[in-house]
């Protein structure tokens, strides 16, 4: 039975890679509409600085959570420290990702591993685990990150492209298992966006970098909040990006991989 519980309360949203670029945009937003806030990310220092900017700011109740997604226990420890002190997540952000460049088999595999576990399967596990008690209760809203990367392989990125387009179709997907419970999900689905991500991944001179096409994080996450609000399930910010994810569909395969390598390189 669905209760009604999230009407007389305050809504708490938890946003993980918070300690920067669109992470931390997010949470500025929904600091801004009043929203408690649990802010994950590894670096403690940022996260207590940004916990005193908006407590002070927006007087709302700030938890934060130095935790490292690249570790397959974390999820489940995040999980059991919030039921511990009873707060409920209304709002999920799986926001934290990175990038690995250069040719697959030069890659450092303990790298990939990494990102596979911080892209796919910390955001999947998260998503598992607070999803039930959303439906429970009849109410909330799951927002994951994606990519523009995500409509078609990556050459020179290939295991970060792989990622996100599992990001894509699984959001797609209980998207659309979810309807009807009060319970929605926004994908978010960004071109190039001026943030940390490029100088991690080791890309920054790479054409999709270089180019004149790059958003910056506070744009890309205002559009993101109004897709995540309006229960939105794709949201592709940029008149270009969207251009360039639509164009993929009518583009030979072979022809669209060439491109995107060629847009990779440096």
């Amino acid at each position: 039975m669905k209760t009604t519980n999230h009407l007389n309360r305050e809504k708490t949203a938890l946003i993980t890679g918070a300690s920067g670029g669109i992470g931390y945009e997010l949470a500025k937003l929904f600091a801004r509409d009043g929203y408690n806030l649990v802010l994950v990310a590894r670096s403690e220092e940022k996260l207590t600085q940004i916990a005193k900017e908006f407590t002070e700011k927006s007087g709302i109740k700030v938890e934060i959570i130095v935790k490292d997604l690249s570790l397959a226990t974390t999820p489940a420890e995040i999980f059991t420290k919030l039921q511990q002190a009873a707060i409920k997540i209304d709002v999920l952000v799986n926001n934290a990702g990175f990038g690995s460049y250069g040719f697959f088999h030069e890659t450092d595999l303990k790298t990939e591993l990494e990102m596979l576990q911080v892209n796919v399967v910390s955001l999947t596990h998260l998503t598992k685990l607070f999803l039930k008690d959303m439906v429970e209760q009849g109410y909330g809203k799951i927002l994951n990150i994606s990519s523009g990367a995500a409509f078609q392989p990556g050459p020179l990125l290939a295991v970060y492209f792989a990622t996100k387009a599992y990001v894509l179709s699984f959001s797609e997907a209980i998207a659309n298992e979810l309807e009807g419970t009060g319970v929605t999900v926004t994908v978010v689905c960004p071109g190039t966006t001026a943030s940390g991500f490029q100088q991690r991944a080791a890309m920054e001179e790479s054409k999709l970098v270089t180019s004149q096409n790059v958003m910056d994080a506070e744009t890309v996450a205002k559009i993101s909040y109004q897709g995540l609000m309006s229960n939105k399930t794709v949201v592709v910010p940029g008149i270009k990006n969207k251009l360039l994810a639509e164009a993929v569909r009518f583009t030979p395969r072979k022809m669209v991989v060439k491109i995107a390598r060629s847009m990779n390189s440096k």
